[in-house]
């Protein structure tokens, strides 16, 4: 099997549209289950608006965001808005603490050091960001029961906003991670 890497000049937003083109690329071949992140639901609801063909045939569309309370007290980023219209076209939205940054960083916030979650989400990040947040949401995903343990699955990560990353990881809950496998980065950023 030969696939091309598509690689970005630099991180971010802009990215966006290559990457929605090259996953529905990736459904029309036969991927089932879809798993994007999104920090206020804007391109979680853009991917369920562009697949509404693909949700209506039975793909799998999961929206990850951050937990509440995650940039400020009783905040919530993805907007209600963005939820119901997710939903009302066949995807599926997960609010979730990311696992690389709970306990640990609560924990060397107040007393140094690092914790496990930690170097494993800086090991991550040598890969970039957007690889690091697609392992995070596929574990996050099937933590919840909303891609079964396995199974592939495209990732959708970024930099900040947007996506600028698509990988084929075979998803497993974080209870065992080292079960989790990329199997392709199919775009990302040079830097």
């Amino acid at each position: 099997m030969q696939r091309l890497v598509h690689y970005f000049d630099k991180p971010g937003p802009r990215n966006t549209e290559t990457c929605l083109d090259l996953t529905r690329e990736l459904v029309s071949a036969g991927a089932a289950h879809v798993v994007a992140a999104s920090t206020s639901g804007g391109s979680g609801l853009a991917i369920a608006q562009k697949m509404t063909t693909e949700l209506q045939a039975g793909l799998n569309l999961v929206v990850v965001g951050h937990s509440a309370n995650f940039r400020e007290p009783g905040h919530v980023e993805f907007t209600p808005e963005n939820k119901s219209g997710i939903e009302a076209l066949g995807g599926k939205v997960l609010i979730t603490t990311i696992l690389t940054h709970s306990f640990d960083v609560a924990f060397s916030g107040a007393f140094g050091g690092y914790g496990p979650t930690q170097i494993v989400a800086a090991t991550l990040r040598r890969l970039g960001q957007g690889v690091k947040v697609a392992c995070e949401i596929v574990m996050e995903a099937c933590d919840a029961g909303l891609v079964p343990e396995g199974e592939e699955v495209v990732a959708l990560g970024g930099t900040a906003k947007g996506w600028d990353t698509v990988c084929l990881i075979q998803a497993a809950p974080s209870k065992r991670f080292l079960n989790l496998y990329v199997s392709e980065i199919v775009a990302k950023p040079r830097r």
